[in-house]
């Protein structure tokens, strides 16, 4: 099953680009937030807010109760860890295709 998964944007990697960093449970990652940048907006003003990711896609912000509240669903049944080695191997796979470092 894919899921979104909550994680925190910490850093704007490559503002040309639309890439920010997610953590997600202590993984970090570069993800897309187009779906989630407001044009005219600096893209500052998305650090410390929640997305849900999915296939390395900020897809929504949704705000910290419900990240934790989603979190928390995850983990008791028993997704989380599976959704958060996918967010973890995802990187692996793009640095194995020499796509993203």
């Amino acid at each position: 099953m894919c899921l979104g998964i909550p994680g925190r944007i910490v850093a704007i990697s490559d503002a040309d680009a639309l890439l920010a960093t997610v953590d997600v449970s202590g993984v970090r990652r570069d993800v897309d937030i187009t779906c989630v940048a407001t044009p005219g907006e600096p893209l500052e003003d998305l650090l410390g807010r929640w997305t849900l990711v999915h296939v390395g896609f900020a897809m929504s912000l949704i705000d910290e109760a419900e990240a934790q509240a989603t979190l928390a669903i995850l983990a008791e049944i028993g997704e989380a860890e599976a959704e958060i080695a996918a967010f973890a191997g995802q990187g692996q796979e793009q640095d194995h295709a020499g796509a993203a470092p």
